[in-house]
């Protein structure tokens, strides 16, 4: 029997040249800087050009395979199974079966949006190292459509007769598609203004004019600066000012390119997460799926009651750095427990209520051992840069502060199959997962925890190739047994299930 056969679309083939030339943007940017952005074409120099010339052999060879791979893709349906077939001299063949297709994520560069394309990335139940089964890198929305059709169903074949399947079908064709959050421009902007990309990018531009900085006329601006610091310290302010206030715009401006139109919607058992101006990316994530949840506050968000949630899922997204993914990127802590409700009803969001603490004989060791590695670097300072470098003492009383204050954050609380962490490094972190989605609970303690009895407890779900983890340091001993017995009657109750 013959089954009909697919195509990308053309422009793919571009597409896959395109993405090549991403990766070779920051190497060629080396390579330029290394040659002084310049060169002489005489046959003294010419090795000079060695290194260009690789390039535009790799951007060739980038852009054949690119052709090749639009050429020999084709994808059909047979037997229940996704079938995809590419290749010139070896071919690879990916049979993947309807019943083990988890999701389809969407992307949308500029380029897609302007043939009207998405790329495509199919997710199984067995992806574990991080790649999406296959990947469609530019085909039509109808093309998109017919996939998806008929991944559903064959699912409802296998599973009931024609008429059964037929009644199911009309059921989920009712069911209403709810959109439980959506952010707005005042979102956008809080979310810039809190995030850390203001830090990002003046890192950005202090690492550009680092390396730009031989051909900058340094002692014309010496000059001007001696010049500027005579009007007064004000001036100078001001100038700061600016600097920031620049630094604040282009946050902005990354925030709303990455994060535009970032709508949550629930349909049926799966969340669907849509965001992006320029590149337009949708995720769908199985509710089943979803391991544990982080309620994440940076200091600045915590002062304006406001956290951002992100959900460990079993799901890749597009790659190994979304498996961890954004389902609230700013949300105000009073509007954030009913949206969180409608998705997860079977979990508990009590945030607020008594957790266990550390003891106060652990208070020491959450910055003891830091203290003492950072007094060898304050003595340095001191020493070399002396009077200013005395300065550097106020570290030591940064990392103690830093640590009273991890202390008074650090607990846990078990609420019948849910047990909620909570723990600080700079952010506070509030990780919920239930009893059956946690994969090892452990219990560490070094030669100094021991001699005060107390723990660490550490707990990890299911979340890419190793996993997420969660852990609340310095507890008593026998808060650390406690949660260790609640976790081991999981196992006893699975092993009665199982006899």
């Amino acid at each position: 029997m013959m089954y009909k056969k697919y195509k990308l679309h053309p422009v793919s083939a571009v597409i896959n040249f395109l993405k090549g030339i991403k990766e070779l943007l920051i190497p060629l940017f080396l390579v330029l800087i290394a040659n002084g952005f310049h060169s002489n074409a005489d046959e003294a120099n010419i090795w000079e050009y060695i290194p260009m010339l690789v390039f535009l052999a790799v951007l060739i060879l980038y852009l054949i395979s690119g052709i090749i791979k639009w050429l020999t893709f084709v994808y059909w349906f047979e037997e229940n199974e996704l079938r995809v077939e590419y290749g010139l001299f070896v071919k690879k063949k990916r049979y993947i079966p309807f019943d083990r297709i988890q999701s389809f994520n969407y992307k949308e560069s500029i380029f897609h949006r302007l043939f009207g394309l998405v790329e495509v990335s199919v997710e199984t139940a067995g992806s574990t190292d991080g790649r999406p089964e296959a990947v469609f890198t530019a085909i039509t929305r109808d093309a998109a459509n017919i996939i998806e059709k008929e991944t559903k169903k064959a699912k409802v074949e296998q599973k009931q007769d024609d008429e059964v399947a037929h009644s199911v079908s009309s059921e989920e064709a009712l069911q209403e598609v709810r959109v439980i959050h959506k952010m707005s421009t005042k979102d956008l902007m809080l979310l810039a203004t809190t995030s850390n990309s203001i830090g990002v990018v003046i890192a950005g531009v202090a690492a550009l004019f680092s390396q730009i900085v031989d051909v900058i006329p340094t002692d014309w601006i010496m000059e001007e600066l001696a010049a500027m610091i005579e009007f007064g310290i004000m001036f100078i302010a001001v100038l700061i000012f600016i600097a920031f206030f620049i630094a604040w715009i282009l946050s902005i401006i990354i925030t709303f390119i990455n994060y535009y139109d970032f709508t949550v919607v629930q349909e049926n058992d799966r969340i669907i997460i849509t965001r992006g101006l320029l590149e337009r990316k949708r995720f769908i994530i199985p509710i089943h799926r979803v391991q544990g949840i982080k309620i994440i506050e940076n200091p600045l968000r915590q002062l304006i009651q406001c956290a951002t949630v992100v959900v460990e899922s079993a799901s890749w997204g597009f790659g190994k750095g979304e498996t961890n993914i954004l389902l609230f990127p700013i949300i105000s802590k009073s509007e954030m427990l009913n949206p969180l409700k409608q998705l997860f009803p079977h979990l508990t969001f009590e945030l607020d209520g008594e957790f266990v603490r550390p003891p106060r004989k652990s208070k020491p060791h959450f910055y003891r051992v830091y203290i003492l590695c950072a007094l060898p670097m304050v003595g340095l300072c001191s020493y070399f840069f002396y009077p200013y470098g005395l300065l550097s003492i106020s570290i030591v009383f940064l990392i103690y502060f830093l640590g009273l204050w991890q202390f008074q954050t650090n607990g846990y609380r078990i609420i019948g199959n849910q047990l909620i962490l909570r723990y600080r490094v700079i952010n506070c972190v509030t990780f919920i997962a239930e009893k059956k989605r946690i994969q090892v609970i452990q219990r560490k303690q070094h030669y100094f925890q021991k001699k005060k009895s107390i723990a660490t407890v550490q707990a990890t779900v299911m979340s890419g190739a190793s996993g997420a983890t969660a852990k609340v340091a310095h507890l008593n001993e026998s808060d650390v047994d406690e949660i260790l017995s609640w976790f081991e009657r999981r196992k006893e109750m699975e092993k009665e299930d199982g006899t």
